[in-house]
């Protein structure tokens, strides 16, 4: 397992992310844990240049542009994006603003994510 500061990174956002991939994909690919925390986390997330709020604004955003096949990953990525202290507020307003770019649908849907996390009010 690596031990960079994206690992340690990546286990603060998402505990367990590592093994969950392993579990799930490690025998179809031997090492592709490792590889997505060291791209994602390692070389992409603790990059200087962006605090970690601005990084998960642009995350949501595009996952939310990409549409419903991300939804797995737009959960995982608002639940990381509260941890590191985005707002619902700042969250949905992140989201709405792709309805401009990925369309009415596909920011419905992710605002239905963001409810679901957030519970509905």
């Amino acid at each position: 397992m690596t031990e960079a500061k994206g690992a340690r990174l990546a286990d603060s956002l998402n505990p367990g992310v590592r093994d969950v991939l392993e579990e799930r994909y490690g025998h179809l690919l031997p090492g592709m844990a490792d590889t997505v925390i060291d791209m994602a986390y390692d070389r992409f997330y603790a990059r200087p240049g962006l605090d970690l709020k601005s990084r998960y604004i642009a995350t949501i955003a595009a996952l939310t542009a990409l549409g419903g096949q991300t939804a797995p990953q737009l959960r995982i990525n608002i639940q990381a994006g509260l941890k590191v202290g985005l707002t619902e507020t700042e969250i949905a307003e992140t989201i709405w603003q792709m309805a401009l770019y990925g369309g009415l649908p596909a920011a419905i849907n992710a605002l239905n994510t963001l409810r679901a996390i957030c519970g509905d009010k």
